[in-house]
């Protein structure tokens, strides 16, 4: 019997929206505050740094997607280019990224809604949630990348009239505070109230807010021409990215005084109800809740491909490898829904905002591993195409080599030192780091019984 194979049913637009899909969550619109409250306006160049970073990562992923395009991306090209044994690591804790990640947003749904019907439970709210990305992911490749085109819409929508509105804020053509100019932008305490180091010390957040970019890897086994659709994909997500990400927050802090920015509520919908548009919360409320199950919605999608692809390359069982008569890993998507819950369902014993912002930072460390990772491989890539002679073959190359990759790498890892010297963040090591090292610790001890034992290794 033939064996099923990945659905190549991908479009370039589901592509392209796809990656948005994943870095535009409940997070940016809800965990904005925290950014604000600590680097002020000078939140605008951590931003802008993020974005350089994305940048990096970005072009280095499709240098190496477009070379190679298989599901489960990054998993494989760490494993071709890096090592066997940092592929198992990087692999399960990106796997378990999302597992932390998706409930979160899963859960930012549940309360939403609850403020609308408290007669349910944020929790049953966020398993239904659970149940809808389910049914999505499950269907085909097709209704998934229609479903994260028509999601992610939604938030960029939000995000142009947001920025609209501010523009005529600023001008005093909207409320009767008059021109503003750079009266709150820089009335506060200047641009940089609390120095320009809290630009490095929020920088995590910030990743886990970008975090999502890189699942245009893993979606590359899925689309329809990866040559083509790729690259276009990759530059103009970057470009979305820094436009959505830059603008709307620059016009936000110039109508916000940062230091009225708080967790408890969007800060987008904050500002706008300052200048008497007090119907902005509901609308901002249902904006961040097709964020919330927009980012499920991809961030189950990227656990599900990076765990097939665990399983493909050995480095997890095999029937997590299996796929259905529609070309999608079932089992894998089915594993990675029975974790998120399994969190959730401990969400439930610790529902404080300590243990949200634990999730976020955890994620950030583990995402940020899985970004060096691409780098690397795309690295040492190159590199042996370049001493085989063979670099005309590549359709496409990451321009100014080496020097973004080397970016893209260096700076994280800063940031990644940062955390491990700041009280508040240094905890997340604790748990981000055995998520690496343990699997590493697995596979090699596996290894290591298969080559001892003959037997084994010719079954």
């Amino acid at each position: 019997m033939k064996e099923p194979t990945m659905n190549r049913g991908l479009k370039n637009r589901h592509l392209q929206l796809i990656s948005l899909g994943g870095i535009i969550g409940s997070g940016y619109f809800l965990g904005t505050g925290y950014v604000l409250e600590k680097a002020g306006p000078a939140s605008i160049l951590a931003y802008l740094l993020g974005g350089a970073i994305v940048l990096c990562v970005m072009l280095c992923l499709a240098e190496l997607a477009v070379a190679k395009p298989v599901s489960g991306s990054f998993v494989t090209y760490a494993k071709d280019n890096i090592s066997s044994t940092w592929a198992c690591g990087v692999g399960w804790a990106y796997w378990l990224n999302w597992i932390a990640y998706v409930p979160s947003e899963m859960i930012a749904a549940g309360i939403i809604m609850n403020k609308f019907i408290p007669e349910v439970s944020q929790v049953w709210w966020a398993v239904l949630f659970g149940l809808i990305v389910t049914v999505i992911n499950l269907f085909n490749v097709e209704k998934f990348g229609e479903s994260e085109f028509w999601l992610a819409i939604v938030k960029i929508v939000a995000l142009v009239m947001f920025s609209i509105v501010s523009i005529l804020i600023c001008l005093g053509l909207i409320g009767d505070q008059g021109v503003l100019g750079t009266s709150i932008l820089l009335g506060h305490g200047g641009f940089a109230p609390n120095g320009y180091w809290s630009i490095i010390l929020t920088m995590v957040i910030i990743m886990v807010n970008f975090q999502g970019s890189e699942i245009i890897g893993l979606a590359a086994g899925e689309c329809e021409h990866p040559e083509k659709s790729i690259p276009i994909a990759v530059r103009n997500v970057t470009w979305r990215i820094i436009a959505l990400y830059i603008i709307p927050i620059s016009l936000l802090i110039s109508i916000l005084p940062w230091d009225q920015a708080t967790l408890e509520e969007s800060v987008f919908a904050a500002a706008l109800s300052q200048y008497g548009l007090s119907g902005a919360s509901s609308v901002f409320a249902f904006v961040v809740l097709t964020a919330a199950i927009s980012c499920s919605n991809s961030g189950l999608y990227g656990s599900g491909r990076t765990l097939h692809a665990l399983a493909k390359i050995d480095m997890a069982p095999k029937w997590l490898g299996a796929l259905n008569k529609n070309g999608m890993p079932q089992n894998s998507i089915l594993v990675s829904v029975c974790g998120c819950w399994l969190v959730i369902a401990l969400y439930t014993l610790d529902a404080s905002e300590t243990a949200y912002t634990y999730l976020l930072a955890v994620s950030g460390f583990t995402g940020a591993m899985a970004w060096i990772s691409i780098c690397w491989s795309q690295y040492n890539f190159r590199n042996k195409i370049i001493a085989k002679g063979l670099e005309s073959t590549l359709k496409y190359k990451t321009p100014f080599f080496p020097y973004v990759t080397l970016f893209g790498i260096w700076v994280q890892v800063i940031c990644l030192l940062v955390i491990a010297f700041t009280a508040d963040l240094r905890s997340t090591l604790y748990a981000g780091i055995p998520m690496m090292v343990v699997p590493m610790i697995w596979y090699r001890l596996k290894k290591h019984h298969v080559v001892h034992h003959p037997a084994i290794q010719k079954e």
